[in-house]
């Protein structure tokens, strides 16, 4: 049994595919069916049901499929830890959901250049439930995200407490409120980030929490959407205090709500079982000692 074998099955079990499977490989199909073949002969056991074009793990493929993960990840870690040696370029892989990342990962990474040389930084900009898919997988070292995080083998750190703040135009009426409660935004219009976006999710609830189901006519798939969209008068939103920029004080008014004001948590999360090398833990002091996440109370 090898790795390459391991890889080649956890790939066609993602897929369901073999076609699409050996196009992620960059192997052919027959190259890859024989794979398969010669590790199902090594098993002893059927991995797959071919239904058609698509190809389903048997009861055994689905036992196999937790320790060929497993067994892969090991791997990777025992490979990551002989080479993380001072003198060598090391690589990480980090990820972050959509609705922090324009604001962390750019200076970040301009930092990393100044401090640390030597490592190197992929980033991936994603929705919450996929970056913890890919730590999970062992695709990413680490994962800047959200809570709630509901996942087995995961590590879960805290980075910060984030205030959530209501962002309206200038001419809005509540632009000049002295106050708002969140029950004055019952009869309003949100913009807000798609549906996938762990921050929408946040301000539904939220809002539930109050007893409103919140009207949202405008989905976005960028803050910076969501921002002009409530700048030309469109809606409300409620967004972090990460997205405040300097640019927005001619077209966007910040306040927070009275009372139970909303906030996110937002962690850092790893695998359990990964070798955690030097350069992600350079990158994770970095996080902690930078100032863009101000500790809220």
């Amino acid at each position: 049994m090898e790795l390459y074998q391991l890889r080649s099955f956890v790939t066609v079990s993602e897929t369901e595919n073999f076609t699409r499977a050996s196009e992620r490989l960059n192997i052919t199909q027959p190259t890859l069916s024989q794979q398969i073949i010669n590790l199902e002969k090594d098993i002893g056991q059927k991995l797959f049901h071919r239904l058609g074009r698509r190809s389903v793990l048997t009861e055994p493929g689905q036992v196999f499929l937790v320790r060929a993960r497993r067994i892969l990840l090991e791997a990777d870690s025992a490979t990551k830890e002989l080479r993380d040696h001072p003198g060598l370029d090391r690589l990480i892989t980090v990820g972050a959901i959509p609705s922090i990342a324009p604001y962390i990962l750019p200076p970040l990474i301009a930092q990393a250049r100044i401090d640390y040389p030597h490592l190197q930084i992929h980033a991936r900009e994603d929705f919450r439930a996929e970056l913890v898919q890919g730590v999970m997988d062992g695709g990413l070292d680490l994962a800047i995200v959200s809570m709630p995080v509901k996942a087995t083998s995961i590590a879960i750190e805290t980075l910060t407490r984030e205030p959530l703040l209501l962002v309206v135009g200038k001419q809005h009426p509540l632009a000049k409120a002295k106050t708002v409660q969140a029950r004055d935004l019952a009869k309003e219009t949100f913009v807000m980030l798609g549906t996938s976006s762990s921050l929408s999710e946040k301000v539904r609830d939220f809002c539930g929490d109050h007893q409103f189901t919140p009207r949202i006519p405008f989905h976005c798939s960028q803050i910076a959407t969501v921002k002009s969209l409530v700048a030309l008068g469109a809606g409300i939103s409620i967004l972090p205090r990460s997205a405040q920029s300097s640019k927005d004080i001619d077209n966007l008014v910040y306040l927070p709500l009275a009372g139970s004001q909303p906030e996110r948590e937002l962690v850092i999360i790893r695998h359990l079982q990964r070798f955690q090398s030097r350069g992600a833990t350079q990158f994770i002091k970095m996080l902690k000692e930078g100032v863009l996440f101000p500790t809220t109370n």
